[in-house]
Formats: structure tokens, C-alpha cells, sequence
């Protein structure tokens, strides 16, 4: 026994006790500390509530029949702002302990009848720092795996940002135009009432959308006079190829069918998989929306910018055939009612 108490000595584990009796609390103190344990005593319950927003603590030794709250109230207030603590319930009389579902809901990890002797309790706060301890290595190692995926995730984002701005360089009207299409694709999203997932998910596909042009060709890319079919047929392909570039990282899996369908129609007449309807992913038809509304609004070589009104008609006569109706309804109520948040989006990445 003394060498196992000399161990936890060296483990600096923290633990409060919390009995309305101050005897109790004093022999608990002379006791665990004898044991090496880092021990704090509180005879308030409504104190000890406060001490364990402020402090750490690894384990709490708990009297259930207090004033002037009992120990389950106490563990319902901790549990609202602290769901690791490692409880531990102490009862005059096991027929005084709390149902066992009351146990359950609070997750209080144990309890035992109070003694003169604290073998049994001791036994159970030994028990408990173990498993304190295996959920420490287990945060341990989930960390040490998240920083490894943070760093890998981060190495292919940061690939890819570089093959979109490959694009952006050899096509000026690019530039701008996928954050842009991100940033509208994330305004659509809010106003459907999408998740933050969902709309990360919409910021991230609408940056990499056109990443697929990187595999057209210059003269086809860079070509000011009208293209010929198979000019076009050629464009067509960058959402394919896309795809194919992002396909292989996991972390890109809910970006693809944005990139990959962000050109289908509502009516089945887009491309590449000539999908209509609600095969479309969700989330593409936000970005079709979004695409379409800055390639109107944006300088072209053969035109200028579409007046807004032109636009919004544009929008209205597509829904149902081109766009998804819901989704068109919701960005016509946003031209027409939060104008000002798409100029923001327009004036931070410089349309042109």
C-alpha cells in the first residue's frame, strides 16, 4: 500500500471533497493527503460549485445529504459547464443514495457508504484515477492524431490553393471569381438556414469550383472570340476534371460534387452528368446559383457588367429549368432585400 500511495504522489492528480460536515472533510483531508493526493476540502456545496468553474480538478468526493443543496443538485450545476470531473457519491446509508437512473443521467462514476475506515473509498478513488488516466492518454493520443490530420489537411489544402491560383494567373476573369462565388454560395446558404458544416463546406467548394481549368488549355482558356463546339466541349470538361484532381484526399469529399455538378441544370440539360432535379447535389445547385450571378454581374471581353435588374429577370425566367427554384426564390429575396451584403462580397474581392 505505501508504495502504491508513494506512486500517486507523483501523479499531482487533483481532488475535492465536499461534505456539509467539517469533520468529515477534516478526516477525508488527514487522510487522502497521507495518501499523496493533492487534496482540497469545502464544507459549502454552493462554493464547491464555484471552485470547480474556477480550478481544475481531477475528482470529486461528494456527500449527498447537504444543505443547502444535496450532492445531485450540486453534480446537475457542475455537468452544465463541466462534463469530465470524475464523481464520486459518499452516502450516510445506502438506502439514502439516489435511484440509480439519477446516477446514470448525471454520470456520477460511483458512491459508496460512509465509514470510519476509508479503505473502500480509497479503493474507488484509485479506480477512478486510473481511468482518469487512460482517458488522459486516450485525449493524448486523439490530439497527437489531430494535429497529423490538422498538418496533412493544411499540406493539400495548401497544394491546391496553389493549382487555383495556377488558374487564376492564366485566366484573369478567375480572379476574384471563386472567392466571390465562395462568398455568395455561403450568403445563399445562410438564408436557407444551412448549418456551419454545410456552409464551410460551401466557402471551401466555391474556392476550388473552376480547380478543374487548370487542365484546359490556354487557347481554349485565354480565347476572346467565340469558341467552336468542340472549343466548348472542351471547356465542358473542367468540372470532370476537377473532380478527378480532388478525388484521391479525403478531406475533399464533400467539396467534389460542387465541383463536379455546379453546371448541371435543374431541367437535366447541363452538364457533365446531365442530372436534373434533386439529383443534383444541394449543395452544387447553391453554387450553380452563385457561379451564374457573378458571371453576369463580372466584365467580360465581349461585354460589360449586366445591369441588375437583368440580371434578377435572368434569375426569375431560369428557376425551374436552370436553377433550383427554392434556392433562386431565396437569392432574388436576398438582391432584393440585403443588396448590401452582396456589394460587400463584390467590393472585398474587386469585381471587375
Amino acid at each position: 500500500m505505501r508504495k502504491n500511495m508513494q506512486e500517486t504522489a507523483k501523479t499531482g492528480y487533483k481532488i475535492i471533497a465536499v461534505d456539509d460536515e467539517e469533520g468529515i472533510v477534516d478526516s477525508l483531508s488527514i487522510f487522502l493527503k497521507r495518501s499523496g493526493y493533492d487534496f482540497t476540502g469545502v464544507t459549502d456545496p454552493m462554493e464547491a460549485i464555484e471552485r470547480v468553474k474556477t480550478e481544475h480538478f481531477d475528482l470529486m468526493v461528494l456527500d449527498f445529504i447537504m444543505t443547502p443543496i444535496h450532492g445531485d443538485k450540486v453534480v446537475e450545476e457542475i455537468r452544465k459547464f463541466n462534463k469530465e470531473l470524475y464523481i464520486l457519491l459518499l452516502t450516510g446509508h445506502k438506502d439514502l443514495a439516489p435511484p440509480l437512473e439519477t446516477i446514470r443521467k448525471l454520470d456520477i462514476q460511483g458512491y459508496c457508504e460512509k465509514s470510519d475506515k476509508f479503505d473502500q473509498l480509497l479503493l474507488l478513488i484509485e479506480s477512478g484515477i486510473k481511468s482518469i488516466e487512460q482517458m488522459n492518454e486516450i485525449k493524448r493520443i486523439n490530439n497527437e492524431l489531430s494535429e497529423t490530420y490538422e498538418k496533412l489537411e493544411k499540406a493539400y489544402l495548401d497544394s491546391i490553393e496553389t493549382l487555383r491560383y495556377t488558374v487564376e494567373a492564366k485566366d484573369p476573369y478567375t480572379r476574384g471569381h471563386s472567392d466571390r462565388v465562395s462568398a455568395f454560395s455561403v450568403l445563399i446558404g445562410k438564408y436557407l438556414g444551412l448549418s456551419e458544416a454545410d456552409l464551410k463546406t460551401l466557402e471551401i467548394g466555391g474556392l476550388f469550383h473552376d480547380i478543374g481549368k487548370i487542365g484546359i488549355p490556354d487557347s481554349i482558356l485565354l480565347k476572346e472570340a467565340k469558341l467552336t463546339d468542340d472549343e466548348y466541349s472542351e471547356i465542358k470538361n473542367h468540372p470532370s476534371i476537377g473532380a478527378h484532381i480532388l478525388c484521391n484526399a479525403s478531406i475533399f469529399q464533400d467539396i467534389i460534387p460542387i465541383v463536379k455538378h455546379h453546371h448541371e441544370r435543374f431541367d437535366g440539360r447541363g452538364y457533365p452528368s446531365k442530372l436534373s432535379g434533386n439529383d443534383i447535389p444541394y449543395m452544387a445547385r447553391i453554387a450553380a446559383v452563385a457561379d451564374t450571378f457573378d458571371a453576369m454581374t463580372s466584365k467580360r471581353t465581349y461585354r460589360d457588367p449586366l445591369p441588375l435588374d437583368v440580371v434578377k429577370a435572368e434569375i426569375e425566367d431560369c428557376s425551374g429549368s436552370q436553377f433550383d427554384p427554392e434556392i433562386a426564390k431565396v437569392f432574388i429575396d436576398i438582391l432584393d432585400n440585403h443588396y448590401d451584403e452582396v456589394q460587400e462580397i463584390q467590393n472585398k474581392f474587386k469585381i471587375s
